[in-house]
């Protein structure tokens, strides 16, 4: 909270905007610029840019120490602190401290990181499809500014907090690499006599037709739609309802049922799969969902592995269809699929470890992303903001 000899002041008074400017970055030395695309929110490190090299008309130059402040579409909170020269976007602004005896240069990012900083920004935008906030808006920024001594001790807090959100990034980032390079391993062997298509050891069908006689019906059930349909995961934030009769019962889903998204306008995310573990109870899907039921010869989670492993994507990259900017897969496609059929204990055994090591990546993410929100609200508190 504010003290006594804390003062309050407008940010455009202790705050400089940097003028900066290089009309030709490459003959001034300049290697690397940073578009908005660049930067990461609730990052502060930079940690992606471009070549100036390879072409650019960006001319706001900013170097070491100073701080990236998103001014276009402030809501998705990019600020930064640069750590090496270049030249930005003109949606970017650079800003410094004016005077390091008033304010910090290393509290400045901080404060630019407190929700109330965002609501202003964001308060003060103009335009409806790209709203930007300007500089005379964010000058108006008012703020409880702490003594030198309190101002060194936020840092001290910030930093700490900082160091364990980039201990947790680190971790996230070798589970993944370490669950992908297995993922790798295990299924990098193609083909084999081993193999079968995934119709020799499932049944394979469409879901629901959504129509207007269905949605005006009396007897209305949840069902999954594509945008519920995540990979490895549900999406139950919005289930919505559908009318069923009694013919529908095949597309009831049952325990360890796989959905596989049928359409998708990014090629990528055509095909990616999850499994059902009965979330909701009596729950059915929609027909841009193609339903896999595995028989007794083959375990649904190894199947479900086996689908969003590389080699699955690369199958369905391969064999979907582009039509108006849509990326389809039909259900032929899907029972066509060849798969690796090891023992049932080895595909229990391997569905078990891929599945224990996205829990891991999980839960190192679900950590990562509380020390965010708790560094942001200590340093929040501190400031009084």
């Amino acid at each position: 909270m504010p003290k006594a000899d804390w003062r309050r002041v407008k940010f455009g008074d202790v705050v400089r905007l940097s003028k900066d400017r290089s009309q030709d970055p490459l003959t001034d030395g300049i290697e690397r610029y940073v578009g908005l695309e660049h930067l990461a929110p609730g990052d502060l490190r930079i940690r992606r840019w471009g070549n100036v090299a390879d072409g650019v008309t960006f001319t706001t130059l900013f170097k070491p120490g100073q701080v990236l402040f998103g001014k276009r579409r402030a809501y998705q909170r990019k600020v930064a602190v640069a750590d090496f020269a270049g030249v930005c976007s003109g949606d970017i602004y650079v800003l410094e401290s004016q005077d390091a005896n008033v304010l910090l240069p290393e509290l400045l990012p901080f404060i630019c990181q407190t929700d109330a900083f965002f609501d202003h920004a964001v308060g003060t935008s103009a335009g409806s499809l790209s709203p930007r906030t300007n500089w005379t808006s964010l000058a108006d920024f008012e703020f409880s500014l702490p003594s030198p001594d309190e101002q060194q001790n936020i840092v001290l807090l910030a930093h700490a907090h900082q160091g364990c959100s980039e201990s947790y990034q680190q971790l996230i980032s070798s589970i993944a690499s370490l669950l992908l390079a297995r993922t790798h391993e295990i299924f990098s062997s193609g083909v084999t006599s081993q193999s079968k298509r995934i119709g020799d050891i499932a049944d394979v069908q469409y879901g629901l037709t959504v129509n207007a006689k269905r949605r005006e019906a009396k007897n209305m059930m949840p069902y999954l739609r594509v945008a519920n349909t995540q990979r490895f995961k549900f999406d139950l934030a919005e289930i919505k309802a559908i009318g069923i009769g009694l013919k529908d019962s095949d597309c009831l889903l049952k325990q360890g049922d796989i959905l596989v998204v049928e359409g998708h306008a990014d090629i990528n995310e055509l095909g990616r799969a999850a499994m059902w573990e009965e979330q909701i109870p009596l729950c059915y899907h929609q027909n841009h969902l193609i339903r896999i039921r595995c028989r007794e010869t083959a375990v649904p989670g190894y199947v479900l592995e086996y689908i969003n492993s590389p080699a699955g994507r690369a199958y369905f990259r391969k064999q979907g269809k582009s039509t108006s900017g849509l990326n389809t897969l039909n259900s032929k496609v899907v029972r066509e699929m060849q798969i690796p059929i090891p023992t049932l204990d080895e595909q229990a055994s391997i569905a078990r470890e891929l599945r224990e090591g996205r829990l891991a990546l999980d839960a190192a993410t679900s950590r990562y992303q509380q020390t965010i929100v708790m560094g942001k609200m200590a340093v929040g508190q501190a400031l009084g903001a």
